[in-house]
């Protein structure tokens, strides 16, 4: 019968679509890169997400965030990415966390229940906790490298973290898991040498923050990252087709 999914299924095959409406994929950080790749596994017939960010859109996020828009303004990501779900997949189980991901809040999850993880969010700790959690359960994970001052989309690539270059995020990630004795992990990331960003205090978030009172502010980063439409929209579909690929060849 024909459905939303007949193009996939035209490629994956029935099984290959039953397989992945059986499957939970939990997306920490929903911002440029997790908004995408929420939404093409949403699109990709994924029969359940879990979405965890307790950050709300900005007006700032409108340049490159998939849900943001001028009437997501001031929403909680996690609820605008999940309004768009329903609208694309009402079939879907979608579970919203409005959580800051770290090792004082990695006990709300049970990782055995999720099929795949994927990391998204930008801070170190919070990436080594979430990469700790899926491996002591056994749980495949991809992770998000800095898409931040970039401008090459097409710089991406994926690999082993112990096979990246250029990267600073990945640099750091690769001597702390060294550190904790994490030998191998599949991550996106890019070959581009990152711009060094413009500090312009008439446009800057340190002089203009518009940040409701008690949010974790972004000015809190030594700099405040350049971002486009089209980097952390690339690296979000890299990691969704992945997830996709590894899903379908799993038993």
């Amino acid at each position: 019968m024909l459905n939303q999914f007949s193009r996939t299924q035209l490629l994956f095959g029935e099984a290959g679509m039953e397989k992945l409406q059986r499957s939970r994929v939990a997306v920490f950080g929903i911002g440029g890169v997790g908004g995408y790749a929420v939404e093409a596994l949403a699109r990709s017939g994924i029969g359940a997400l879990d979405l965890i960010d307790d950050d709300r859109v900005c007006l700032t996020n409108l340049n490159r965030q998939l849900h943001a828009t001028r009437k997501t303004v001031g929403r909680y990501k996690v609820d605008a990415a999940m309004e768009r779900i329903r609208d694309i997949n009402p079939d879907c189980t979608v579970r919203t966390y409005k959580t800051f991901y770290m090792p004082d809040t990695q006990d709300q999850f049970d990782f055995t229940a999720f099929d795949y993880v994927v990391d998204a969010i930008d801070t170190v700790k919070g990436k080594l906790t979430l990469v700790e959690a899926a491996r002591a359960a056994g749980t495949p994970i991809i992770c998000s490298m800095g898409a931040g001052n970039k401008t090459d989309p097409a710089a991406f690539r994926v690999a082993d973290l112990y096979q990246t270059s250029v990267c600073p995020l990945a640099r750091v990630m690769r001597a702390e898991c060294r550190k904790r004795g994490i030998r191998h992990l599949k991550v996106v990331y890019s070959t581009e040498p990152p711009i060094r960003p413009l500090e312009d205090p008439s446009i800057s978030c340190r002089s203009h923050c518009i940040c409701p009172p008690g949010a974790r502010k972004c000015t809190v980063r030594r700099d405040i990252p350049g971002s486009t439409a089209f980097v952390p929209s690339v690296a979000g579909l890299i990691i969704a087709g992945e997830v996709i690929k590894d899903l379908l060849a799993m038993d």
